[in-house]
């Protein structure tokens, strides 16, 4: 029996992609972003009423843990928002690649073929990520090896910071 031959529109790439986007990439960014912040908050409550160890130092060094991470998720959210707009088809193959292996234990098909990203400054992008992956940690570690936050408010405040600002930069481009 022939097979059908689907032909991809460009309407169907754009809805797919924003379908990858809001699926794997909004709604993990909010959810993880929330607990991030509920904990780092939850636990600069605890160091101000336990501990008896918060002060302005901390207040200042958390708000600026938090903007250091929001400044890593704001150019991370907004080359993703570079990608969506002139390689849609990367997404929307992502995303027929994601629905082919849930259906996996039903049918063995092939991968579906992910087009490759050619773009000006494309070596840069695992070096500037791994240096922002670094400024976080770094910065959480300066601000515990101080003494101005406790461990779990020194990890978790710039990682909110990072998850709320992908999930704002995407709002008004995937509705």
């Amino acid at each position: 029996m022939p097979k059908l031959v689907t032909v991809l529109r460009p309407e169907k790439i754009d809805e797919q992609a924003r379908l990858y986007i809001r699926s794997y990439v909004l709604f993990p960014a909010g959810t993880i972003g929330l607990i991030c912040l509920i904990g780092g908050v939850g636990s600069l409550a605890y160091q101000l009423l336990f501990t008896h160890t918060y002060s302005w130092l901390t207040f200042i060094t958390s708000s600026v843990l938090l903007v250091v991470g929001g400044l890593y998720g704001w150019g991370k959210a907004r080359y993703h928002r570079y990608l969506f707009a002139n390689f849609p088809e990367v997404y929307a193959a992502k995303m027929r690649s994601a629905v082919a292996q849930r259906s996996r234990k039903v049918k063995a098909k092939s991968d579906p073929e992910v087009p490759t990203i050619e773009h000006p400054g494309r070596g840069f992008v695992t070096a500037i990520s791994i240096a922002g992956a670094l400024l976080i940690f770094g910065a959480s570690a300066a601000a515990f090896l101080r003494g101005d936050l406790d461990p779990l408010p020194a990890l978790l405040m710039p990682w909110a910071g990072f998850y709320w600002a992908k999930l704002f930069i995407w709002r008004g481009v995937v509705e």
